[in-house]
């Protein structure tokens, strides 16, 4: 199937949810391709290869309005980079990487847009803020100036069958629900390519797609 095919299955089974598009190991055509097929948001879990495309990529996707995200663990020697490039940065994981992001910012008069990532599995190998902590992170961060938090994202434990990730879908509604009102959240970002129908029935209004959408095989 097309690029073009494939989204507009996924724009079908989405409606109004907002569709990612992760470009990571696409081609500049590729990405090209999927921008005039209506894509919106792309992004990229790597700076150094994200920093590329953007040279390349900067005055097409401001044209069509096109934002660009950060979806990977970002290292702290990364984050100057990262305020320079990104749009949003959907990964904040703690409170040192916050602290940077704002003094970057602050230094090049931006105010960066950010999700809280939450490690809602409590899993050791996945990067986030726990559950317990989020309150109080939010707390601390929604004081700074250059640094808006605009929302929560999660990568869920990985299971062959879907089903089982929606208990961590779940959870993350109720934390979005909760702290939506006293911080102004807009984004629940959760779901990804073979899992976002389950997402977005449990209330993700933002998902991340990346084969769904390049894969030509189907």
């Amino acid at each position: 199937m097309t690029i073009k095919e494939n989204l507009k299955r996924i724009h079908s089974q989405i409606g109004n949810t907002a569709l990612v598009a992760v470009t990571k190991n696409r081609t500049i055509e590729e990405i090209r391709e999927a921008v005039n097929d209506g894509v919106k948001i792309i992004a990229e879990n790597r700076v150094q290869e994200a920093e590329q495309k953007h040279r390349q990529l900067r005055e097409f996707l401001k044209g069509n309005n096109v934002e660009f995200h950060f979806i990977g663990h970002l290292q702290t020697n990364k984050v100057k980079k990262a305020v320079e490039i990104f749009d949003m940065i959907q990964s904040l994981d703690s409170l040192k990487l916050a602290k940077k992001i704002e003094k970057r910012a602050r230094s090049i008069n931006k105010v960066q847009r950010v999700l809280v990532q939450i490690n809602i599995g409590e899993e050791q190998q996945k990067y986030g803020v726990s559950v317990e902590r989020l309150s109080d992170f939010l707390k601390i961060v929604s004081k700074f100036t250059n640094l808006k938090v605009q929302g929560l994202m999660c990568i869920t434990p990985y299971f062959e069958d879907n089903e089982k990730t929606r208990p961590y879908f779940k959870k993350m509604k109720e934390l979005f629900n909760k702290s939506k009102e006293d911080y102004k959240l807009s984004f629940l970002s959760m779901g990804m390519t073979k899992d976002y129908r389950v997402a977005i029935q449990e209330g993700s209004n933002m998902v991340r797609v990346g084969g769904g959408i390049f894969n030509r095989e189907r």
